[in-house]
């Protein structure tokens, strides 16, 4: 499939790579719990995986980070295919450099996209209101490699792409999506004062019932190399997730911390731009903390500067 044009706000210093396919398997874990919660559309405590995140989470402090090469995008709007190139790009490297005990760093990339519903593996007809093969308002839709179901992504999202080694990081799926849930729930804390959760059986990030963060990883075996990630809805239209059934959850609420902090604004105007830079400045700030990693922000975008990224 051809790259779709940049948008006009999208200027990169690197060319939009063709990378090759990748043969990996996603993470499939979805419990009986999940399952009838995603049946019924009820949230059941977040006790079990908060007590899963707290017996796993013994990840030392290092004497010396492990780097982690951060782009940072997080103000302009990349072409989903664009993105997904980019990160296969940086995996099949990764996947070469850790072949030969060479894989010295992690990747993190921050960005927005435009319009567009993403379809996971787990996507089938029932978790749409559309026909695949036409997206309603002109919007984009893929199938993606990663696993979940159906979701959105659009302008006033920040959607945060680790690429990292999990060999480093526990080894550990359960661990991994846990933990960015940690960064997403301490960022809300540290950046809005928001208190944030998990709901025990899914994936992701509410705030009371509504679902503020959505989690979809792929990992690159027998490297652990991890890509995808997470989407957080900073000053999101949310009026798109009624085309489809959010993550497969039925009755499944979104929700945007713009949304949330407007209940308590007494109509006072929110600076979205302000907005987005303090959420993004929180979630780095919060990634480096839970994954223990030195972030070394760079200037350069250019995939053909593979020094970059190690």
């Amino acid at each position: 499939m051809a790259l779709t044009a940049a948008s006009p706000s999208y200027h990169p210093s690197f060319p939009a790579p063709v990378a090759p396919s990748i043969s990996a398997r996603p993470w499939r874990g979805r419990s009986l719990l999940r399952r009838r919660a995603a049946s019924s559309g009820r949230h059941a405590p977040a006790s079990v995986n908060n007590r899963r995140y707290a017996a796993l989470q013994g990840r030392p402090s290092a004497v010396g980070r492990r780097r982690c090469d951060c782009f940072d995008l997080h103000r302009q709007l990349v072409p989903f295919l664009e993105s997904q190139a980019w990160q296969e790009s940086v995996v099949a490297r990764r996947k070469g450099l850790a072949g030969r005990g060479e894989d010295h760093s992690d990747t993190l990339i921050a960005l927005q996209h435009p319009p567009v519903f993403t379809l996971g593996s787990g996507t089938t007809d029932e978790c749409l209101h559309f026909d695949e093969e036409d997206p309603p308002f002109g919007f984009e839709a893929h199938r993606v490699e990663r696993a979940g179901k159906a979701t959105y992504h659009g302008p006033g999202e920040l959607v945060i792409y680790p690429i990292l080694n999990l060999r480093h990081h526990g080894k550990h799926l359960d661990l991994y999506l846990r933990s960015l849930e940690e960064v997403i729930i301490r960022a809300l804390q540290s950046a809005f004062s928001i208190r944030a959760s998990r709901v025990d059986g899914l994936t992701g990030v509410w705030v009371g019932d509504q679902k503020v963060a959505s989690i979809g990883i792929h990992v690159v075996f027998p490297r652990y190399i991890t890509f995808q990630g997470v989407a957080l809805n900073v000053t999101t239209d949310l009026s798109p997730f009624e085309m489809i059934v959010p993550c497969g959850i039925k009755g499944c609420r979104m929700g945007s911390i713009k949304g949330i902090l407007q209940k308590d604004s007494d109509g006072r105007g929110i600076d979205e731009t302000s907005l987005m830079d303090r959420a993004y400045n929180s979630v780095i700030k919060e990634f480096a903390e839970v994954f223990k990693l030195s972030l070394e922000h760079s200037p350069n975008w250019s995939l053909q500067q593979s020094s970059d990224f190690n």
